[in-house]
């Protein structure tokens, strides 16, 4: 169900890119309730001199920075845990990341059912066949 694409400054790093996402899998499933097996999750690295936040590169700025969209099934999660997601994960890229940007965003895609899906089949072509 959800699709994650996590931009993170600095150079390609794998022991970053596991911590990354297992934490993001983990708050994920406790915090939305999504389940495992259908998190697909992409990560690119952007170097800190091509990223700019007020007109200044992170390089200048000594700072990292990370951007997260997550595609979720409209209407499957309230604003409470939308608002409770983004918190959790920008505090645990901020335990993860050095000199973490205030200015790195979390946004919430709320995808409508007929128009979302995976395997060939929408959202809601599954949740038609679950009330079946």
């Amino acid at each position: 169900m959800p699709h994650i694409v996590i931009h993170l400054s600095g150079q390609p790093d794998p022991q970053l890119t596991r911590k990354v996402v297992d934490t993001v899998a983990e708050l994920t499933q406790s915090v939305l309730d999504k389940q495992l097996p259908v998190i697909a999750t992409t990560v690119q690295y952007i170097a800190a001199e091509s990223w700019f936040i007020g007109g200044r590169s992170l390089a200048e700025l000594g700072k990292s920075a990370f951007h997260l969209d997550i595609s979720i099934t409209d209407e499957t999660n309230t604003k409470a845990e939308k608002a409770r997601y983004l918190r959790a994960v920008f505090d645990a890229m901020a335990a993860l990341r050095g000199n973490l940007h205030e200015v790195s965003y979390v946004h919430l895609i709320d995808a409508r059912a007929a128009a979302y899906g995976y395997g060939g089949r929408t959202q809601e072509f599954r949740h038609q066949q679950a009330g079946a």
